[in-house]
């Protein structure tokens, strides 16, 4: 009977130990969403809630909203650009509170981690140390008065509804969903469009050719036009990571960031059906909707930034919808959606137009090959809840503040037409 009762203790132990985090600040893997064989990712930029659904510029965007399943409830986090997507892939901000570039395969600095000192747009700080190791990242308060604002007319930014404060967390891991599909034996890559030849290696911005760290800062000879920044490295957030800079691991190094075109490409792989598990995709800076000052008139900055529809650009609004279509269309008509279970999440990032009184809510979309469409989910849900969900759906430990109690699976927009939401 002893003997019985330390096996029973050694069992209890053992399932304790699986279920504990396995590196740092990681739980258990979240219950919610059917298995999910592959998980597409599409990141737009810089447009809020309101600014999109409705929008007659947006005619692709609105009817997948309608035909597919959408989030009426969700917002971003923080603010700038960059805290989102690292929020979106790792749960957290890491202490990063701005768009500045890698300090490249630094081995030495001090990472905003383990400093516990937010990198911010005010007071200006240095480029963003390779994030690694644990530590404390920085506090999400209701109204923002430091980060993306633009003074007189921006002086202060709301943070994700104006009623949700995160505080900064002590225990967070250097870490993002791609290590933990490294580690799991899975795969993933970033399409990030208009990277050049070369790759990601060092590379802030781009136009697929010229590259800012080649000087290609003033007009090539016989040219008026200056280098359009196209790729830009704050939409890849997995180049921040050390590990990712330095190939520690085979699995997930910078060998997993790709452009949309030519051999290992986005197209092509669709094309081929060798996609790998989590794909995360970026559209560059005129097809995403953000904008460039001298991209020419289809991809100028909107004019007001008062958070309006009155205010954007129409035409970028709808050269990125046209660029979304044909992304979806893409997925679609790859041999993969006809495989296994797999979702395409489109969402944007930020509202960036965020001056009081405006909220940060943005669309979200899910689309799978599996379950029901047209699910209108009034539920409230953030970026973790959407990293949380992926976690679900791919069997892996929830990640920071993805592990979060106020972090809300996505059940209802990843069910299947029976309703199961936790199986295999």
């Amino acid at each position: 009977m002893k003997l019985n009762s330390g096996k029973a203790v050694a069992a209890s132990l053992l399932a304790a130990l699986l279920a504990s985090p396995t590196f740092g600040n990681e739980g258990p893997v979240p219950k919610g969403v059917p298995h999910l064989d592959h998980v597409f990712v599409i990141m737009m930029e810089n447009h809020s809630y309101s600014q999109i659904l409705k929008n007659p510029d947006a005619p692709f965007a609105n009817q997948f909203a309608k035909s597919a399943n959408a989030a009426n409830n969700y917002f971003a986090i923080a603010h700038p650009s960059l805290t989102n997507y690292l929020e979106v892939v790792g749960g957290s901000n890491f202490g990063v509170l701005t768009d500045n570039s890698p300090d490249w395969h630094n081995t030495t600095c001090t990472t905003n981690l383990a400093s516990g000192v937010p990198a911010t747009d005010v007071p200006a700080s240095p480029d963003v140390c390779p994030i690694w190791g644990e530590g404390t990242d920085a506090a999400t308060p209701l109204v923002d008065t430091t980060n993306e604002t633009t003074p007189p007319s921006i002086t202060a930014v709301v943070e994700i509804d104006g009623k949700l404060a995160i505080p900064a967390s002590k225990h967070i891991s250097g870490k993002t969903i791609a290590d933990q599909l490294a580690e799991a034996g899975k795969s993933w890559k970033s399409y990030q469009e208009s990277l050049p030849a070369s790759g990601a290696d060092g590379v802030d911005n781009s136009d697929g050719f010229f590259t800012s760290q080649a000087q290609i800062t003033a007009a090539i000879s016989g040219e008026q036009q200056t280098l359009i920044k196209l790729y830009a490295v704050k939409h890849n957030p997995f180049a921040y990571f050390r590990d990712v800079q330095e190939g520690t691991n085979s699995h997930s190094s910078l060998k997993n960031v790709a452009g949309f075109q030519g051999a290992g490409g986005l197209f092509e792989d669709l094309g081929s059906g060798h996609v790998p598990t989590f794909s995360f995709i970026a559209p560059n800076q005129c097809n995403d909707q953000h904008g460039r000052g001298n991209g020419g008139p289809v991809c100028d900055f909107d004019p007001n930034d008062n958070g309006t529809q009155a205010g954007l650009n129409p035409a970028l609004i709808y050269q990125g919808d046209l660029a979304l279509r044909n992304i979806v269309s893409a997925i679609h008509n790859s041999p993969v959606w006809k495989e296994g279970r797999s979702a395409i999440v489109v969402l944007w990032d930020e509202n960036d137009y965020s001056s009081v009184p405006n909220l940060n809510q943005v669309l979200l979309v899910v689309d799978t090959n599996y379950g029901p469409h047209g699910v209108q989910s009034g539920k409230f849900y953030t970026h973790f809840s959407l990293l949380k969900s992926i976690e679900a759906g791919l069997r892996l430990p929830c990640l920071n503040h993805a592990c979060d109690s106020n972090a809300s699976v996505m059940d209802d927009l990843f069910k299947t037409h029976n309703g199961d939401r936790d199986d295999d």
